[in-house]
């Protein structure tokens, strides 16, 4: 099988819910977030040709990065585009560990040319946007409610960050899209130090920041203080289509460490998640159990809720701590509405909470969510307590490159791609890890691979190349049972 590895090539790339993407296109492509009444709450832009300015970099003040409101909403030079209780103890890579089988075919050995490892510093993630420095006031001044439009025309979301927010009992502040349909609520806090936060994100590339004043300034004295207001310091504005489609995979790291990039392998057969729902209603149906993670406001990896508790397991390379987790959004049902189109339902979002257990050897993090009535309709998938055999066939749901759910290995297709071809591969661990030839892609990282016999969860997926590997999910039962 000829294998080609790395992300898909501009040209012959499967786009986020379209049949082809043409990336560097100019002018406008029909892309939108849909809630579930069909409402249009964004519109994705192909961005001009240039280079990008590298993910989570703070960016100072300059022309064309901050939104100006009063302009029209547009930046200047238009090329802009798109808690909880203590944690559980963690687990380790002990001893007490099931014993992991010699690999059953000799692979090349991790931390070599051939099979380089990822770094401890989360090299994993997938960046899916940049950080913008911005200095705007929403003030009590004048007897209005203060109001302003953070725009970056072509951007997937905007995520805005409040470094002060000092309010009156019973004041409030939204953050909503540009035509309200998502929005979200932020109380007065009690002391300095928790108005300090990032707010949810927007789908679509406005965001509209108020405040509201409740009924004890109902005489103005807010206005006559005049110490009162709201002080946004940073925007995360995500990265248009066309923008993606010029981010590497194989991203920096410390010196003398090279990261892991997932692959694909020969032509990318993967499709949108909708595309299975009437030929494979169950490869579908478990698809709605995996989330969008957004690490950092500029990072993706793949998660998944995993048993009926509120359980979702990701890569430890994704994120470690629960600090990590506080920040991270969840975004469930980010799905195209229909298979070939452009419609994608607005997703259900809710903040991690706790990391439970984490483990490096592994690549494991379990951490739960705030807010996890919000997510139990979308289900849950099993870990199956076996290993796969040889050629058995697989599916993997994802979201490669921060593209909304896509599944690969369509339904009845044989061993030539998405079947497993190593069930002792060496990870992290000897014979730790299943080998496939599914495709994967940056953001794909925590990714469950399940068996189309038992539609459980084979492995986790972590590590690209051709093949590409996932950690083996009878070893991740036995180390999690205790918390699921």
């Amino acid at each position: 099988m000829p294998l080609k590895t790395g992300r898909r090539k501009a040209g012959i790339a499967i786009a986020a819910c379209a049949a082809v993407l043409l990336a560097g296109a100019a002018g406008a492509t029909a892309w939108h977030a849909a809630g579930d009444n069909g409402k249009p709450v964004g519109t994705w832009h192909d961005a001009p040709a240039g280079a990008r300015t590298p993910v989570a970099a703070d960016q100072r003040l300059g022309d064309g990065q901050v939104a100006e409101p009063d302009a029209g909403g547009a930046p200047a030079n238009g090329k802009v585009q798109p808690r909880t209780p203590a944690p559980t103890p963690t687990t380790s890579a002990a001893a007490t560990d099931p014993r992991t089988e010699k690999a059953t075919v000799a692979a090349p050995q991790p931390g070599t040319p051939e099979r380089p490892i990822e770094s401890e510093s989360a090299s994993g993630r997938q960046p899916v946007g940049e950080l913008l420095r911005v200095n705007k006031l929403l003030s009590y001044l004048g007897g209005k409610p203060a109001k302003e439009t953070f725009r970056y025309p072509g951007a997937s979301y905007v995520k805005l960050h409040f470094s002060r927010m000092a309010l009156l009992p019973g004041d409030y502040v939204t953050v909503t899209d540009a035509d309200g349909t998502e929005s979200y609520r932020y109380e007065a806090t009690k002391t300095a130090a928790d108005s300090d936060r990032w707010a949810m994100s927007v789908t679509g590339d406005t965001a509209v920041v108020e405040v509201h004043r409740g009924a004890s300034d109902q005489l103005g004295l807010g206005t006559l203080t005049g110490g009162h207001g709201v002080d946004v310091d940073r925007v995360a504005r995500g990265f248009s289509r066309t923008e993606q489609a010029r981010v590497p995979e194989k991203l920096l790291n410390p010196p003398g460490r090279t990261g892991r990039e997932e692959s694909v392998c020969g032509s990318d057969t993967s499709a949108d998640a909708v595309c299975y729902k009437s030929s494979d209603p169950v490869a579908y149906t478990k698809s709605k159990a995996i989330a969008r993670l957004l690490i950092n406001g500029t990072e993706l990896c793949t998660g998944w809720r995993v048993g009926p508790q509120n359980r979702m397991l990701t890569n430890n390379h994704c994120f470690t701590s629960s600090a990590e987790a506080y920040n991270t959004e969840v975004w469930f049902n980010y799905q195209c509405a229909k298979c070939g189109g452009y419609d994608v339902y607005q997703p259900t979002k809710v903040w991690g909470s706790q990391v439970v257990a984490t483990d490096r050897t592994y690549d494991f993090t379990l951490f739960s969510v705030d807010k996890f009535a919000a997510i139990q309709k979308f289900g849950y998938l099993t870990l199956d307590t076996k290993r796969p055999a040889k050629n058995q066939e697989l599916y993997v749901p994802q979201h490669p490159a921060g593209e909304p759910t896509r599944i690969a290995g369509s339904l009845g297709e044989k061993a030539s791609n998405c079947a497993v071809v190593n069930p002792g591969y060496d990870g992290y661990a000897t014979g730790s890890d299943v080998a496939y030839y599914c495709d994967t892609e940056g953001g794909s990282s925590g990714s469950p691979v399940l068996s189309r016999s038992t539609n459980k969860v084979v492995a986790l997926h972590h590590f690209g190349g051709c093949p590409n590997s996932g950690v083996r999910a009878d070893l991740l039962a036995a180390k999690l049972a205790k918390y699921l």
